[in-house]
């Protein structure tokens, strides 16, 4: 008697585009309006806060890291997993929290977490692992706790302060330093939260990461840049403070505010981010010899 082999047909992976019920849309439209006046006074806060003014570019690129790999998304099989809404119900509660507690980040953090839990619902686990980074670049758009604002502030105004006062002798500058108040002779600087450099900190490690992910593929130099942002930030605002003591010193005292203090914030910047490419170009020549070396 021949025999018929049974020849199993491969698994059919249906994209998740495809795979969207009515029960998505009609979910995506709870949690927007759940989170609806939270997300309105979160764009606001974007707007009015220039510390968090780089909030606006988060969400854009996150967008386009998900397009960028909309192929890859779409041959993920589709695992719908119902443990996910455990997720969700934690998520909630967190919001809870958040909103009785009048703890703006709980609440904000909190619809990341639904997110996550959404995707592990309704797509399965594999697709949360796929859209992992560009979920968690999210986070960056959220304005931190001011009590952790305020412990990362303080400590930037110290070294600030601590840097600059170190090199404005070598300039011939006479300087007394008090805490964050730089002496002077024709007047004292006060180095306030403002000028902590916890502004530019902040929107150059959003850069460093946008920067890190379109500039290269390798994971070791994407971390080194948003580390090295860090020391970069804290640099280039020490040398906007010696470069305000000098116009102080030599010039004139009042050129150090006004036109000139705001001005000179935009182009310590413009420095940290040429100094942040120079570093992304080291780095990756770095990456290729350790390649060359390995091969």
């Amino acid at each position: 008697m021949s025999q018929i082999a049974a020849i199993s047909e491969p698994e059919f992976v249906r994209p998740p585009w495809r795979a969207i019920s009515w029960r998505v849309p009609v979910t995506v439209a709870l949690v927007g309006w759940l989170y609806c006046s939270i997300l309105v006074y979160l764009v606001l806060q974007w707007g009015a806060d220039s510390n968090f003014s780089h909030g606006f570019l988060v969400p854009v690129f996150s967008i386009f890291v998900l397009w960028r790999n909309r192929f890859h998304l779409q041959s993920i099989p589709v695992r719908p997993f119902s443990w996910g809404l455990l997720a969700v119900a934690f998520s909630l509660v967190v919001l809870v929290v958040g909103v009785l507690g009048a703890e703006l980040f709980l609440a904000r953090f909190s619809l990341l977490l639904v997110i996550a839990g959404l995707v592990v619902t309704f797509f399965g686990i594999d697709y949360l692992r796929a859209i992992l980074f560009p979920l968690s670049c999210l986070f960056l758009m959220i304005p931190i706790p001011a009590i952790v604002f305020n412990e990362i502030a303080f400590p930037l105004q110290i070294l600030s302060s601590q840097i600059a006062s170190s090199i404005l002798p070598w300039f011939g500058v006479p300087v007394l330093r008090e805490g964050n108040i730089i002496n002077l002779a024709p007047m004292s600087l006060e180095i306030a939260e403002a000028c902590s450099g916890i502004r530019s900190l902040l929107s150059l490690i959003t850069l460093a990461v946008i920067y890190g992910y379109l500039s290269t593929k390798t994971k070791w130099v994407r971390v080194a840049l948003v580390l090295a942002a860090v020391p970069i930030a804290v640099l280039a605002n020490s040398l906007r403070i010696v470069t305000t003591g000098l116009f102080v010193q030599y010039w004139n005292p009042s050129k150090a505010e006004g036109f000139f203090h705001g001005f000179s914030g935009w182009l310590v910047f413009l420095i940290s981010v040429a100094m942040l490419c120079i570093v992304q170009q080291v780095l990756t020549r770095v990456s290729r010899r350790r390649t060359h070396v390995q091969c």
